[in-house]
């Protein structure tokens, strides 16, 4: 069992914000999926000092989930 909770585990490295080809619209929707992760005063932030493993898949789907597609984050399996 321990095998099976590994291999399907994230292991999220680092979570950032590109405005490279977008900007955040501030729409809260990463704050609303992930509070432990996100605040968004005027725009979206990463919260530091957070165990983003503690908070993947929350992370995971506030990335699919943003508008503009600007939450990026770095897995290891």
């Amino acid at each position: 069992m321990f095998n099976f909770f590994k291999n399907n585990y994230m292991n999220i490295l680092k979570v950032w914000l590109d405005e490279s080809n977008d900007e955040c619209t501030s729409c809260g929707l990463c704050e609303s999926t992930a509070p432990q992760v996100f605040e968004v005063p005027d725009k979206m932030i990463v919260i530091s000092g957070v165990d983003f493993n503690l908070y993947a898949s929350q992370i995971k789907e506030a990335a699919d989930c943003c508008p503009v597609g600007v939450i990026n984050f770095e897995e290891v399996d």
